[in-house]
């Protein structure tokens, strides 16, 4: 054998295996935009989406993929006829989803927006893999349950939001007890700072335009309220060894500091970059290594300022409910996301007002009693009473 050939066979065995749960969002094109910049190092298995086809057609073909899956199952044949003429497998629904996560890959990009992506997302779990997190609802609607899981099955998490992927990289996890807090960051979204806004008459296409980070429909609303920060909180407490006494928040509007962790002796470690999530999805794809990105480099001289503001806990009472459901644990997270994922629709669809998200919200949770989930069937059957109760009372709302 030639050497040319010896080294085509070993750069093929030291690819990394991947595979991209939610590819046509846009945590999933920037991942896919980084292994472009880097084809030699990377081997793509799978890629889903919910209902996207042109763009994940576009996308298998392009990496040439092993199989692409769509999760409305009534596009099947529209993504059948997409891909016809090549290789590609194609599946659709939740069960195409679980197939696509228990292909033989590596690493798992898990991406899939809201309660739909816990199941894939246990399924590469359930092999050991490593999970590059980019779905908070997993942690926050199953946290403990799906701790366990990575605990049993030996599976790695590699959290890709900014803030948790700052912290995992400043954390130190073999003296966790040296840690005195850890310090999530938040922009603030759009209205923190406006004072002369109407609160009541925000419209869907005010609350998406985020000042600093390009992100989908729902997250944008989830930043406009604040309760994506909320969601962090207890997502944090999974991720991480700490109490939830030891987890904080504060308004940082440059968004260049992405979280930080206090210790015992006075030290503060922070986690700075520009607010590009090129940078914390190539930390997760590259780890333990680091990879090169186009992201812009941070110069602290062009910056100037970097502000920080205690958030105004009244005009933004999603940060209080998201505590109290971490702090009562049991199914409360569970309820308070499904409750808000409902919400959130119903305010894009033009069903509630902006302020009626966290009031649906907090009615949901005080509607239904809280219990103890040991499986994720049980984490299912609260998140389907969470959702039904939350859209009766959006029958009752009057616009």
């Amino acid at each position: 054998m030639n050497s040319l050939n010896k080294d085509s066979l070993n750069l093929a065995a030291n690819k990394k295996s991947v595979t991209i749960l939610g590819s046509t969002g846009s945590i999933g094109s920037n991942t896919l935009d980084l292994i472009s910049r880097n084809r030699d190092a990377y081997d793509i298995k799978a890629l889903t989406a919910n209902k996207n086809v042109i763009k994940l057609a576009q996308q298998a073909k392009e990496f040439n993929v092993d199989m692409a899956v769509i999760a409305d199952s009534t596009l099947y044949s529209e993504l059948k006829l997409a891909l016809s003429g090549t290789n590609i497998i194609v599946g659709a629904g939740l069960e195409g989803l679980i197939e696509a996560a228990d292909m033989p890959a590596q690493w798992v990009m898990s991406s899939i927006v809201g309660a739909a992506g816990l199941g894939p997302t246990l399924t590469a779990i359930r092999r050991g893999a490593t999970i590059a997190l980019a779905n908070k609802e997993c942690l926050v609607c199953a946290g403990e349950f799906m701790m366990k899981q990575i605990k049993k099955h030996g599976a790695t998490i590699i959290p890709v939001d900014s803030e948790h992927n700052a912290i995992f990289q400043i954390f130190d996890f073999n003296h966790p007890e040296t840690v005195d807090k850890i310090t999530l960051t938040a922009s603030g979204g759009p209205f923190w700072n406006n004072d002369s806004i109407d609160m009541t008459s925000i419209t869907p296409n005010q609350a998406v335009k985020h000042p600093n980070w390009s992100m989908g429909a729902k997250i944008s609303v989830d930043s406009a309220t604040l309760m994506n920060k909320g969601l962090e909180l207890i997502e944090a407490y999974y991720l991480f060894p700490v109490n939830k006494n030891q987890l904080d928040i504060i308004i940082h509007p440059q968004s260049i500091i992405h979280s930080m962790v206090s210790y015992i002796d006075g030290s503060v470690l922070a986690q700075l970059g520009m607010p590009d999530m090129r940078t914390p999805i190539s930390y997760a794809l590259a780890w333990p290594n680091r990879m090169s990105t186009p992201s812009k480099k941070l110069d602290l001289l062009e910056i100037g300022t970097l502000d920080f503001i205690k958030p105004d806990r009244k005009k933004f009472p999603a940060l209080n409910i998201a505590r109290d459901a971490l702090h009562y644990g049991e199914s409360a997270p569970t309820i308070l996301n499904a409750s808000n994922e409902v919400a959130v629709r119903a305010f894009l669809d033009g069903k509630i007002g902006f302020q009626e998200i966290i009031k649906l919200v907090e009615k949901t949770l005080d509607k239904i009693n809280f219990c103890k989930m040991s499986c994720l069937k049980d984490v299912y059957e609260v998140d389907e009473n969470a959702r039904r109760v939350s859209n009766e009372f959006i029958k009752g709302i009057k616009k």
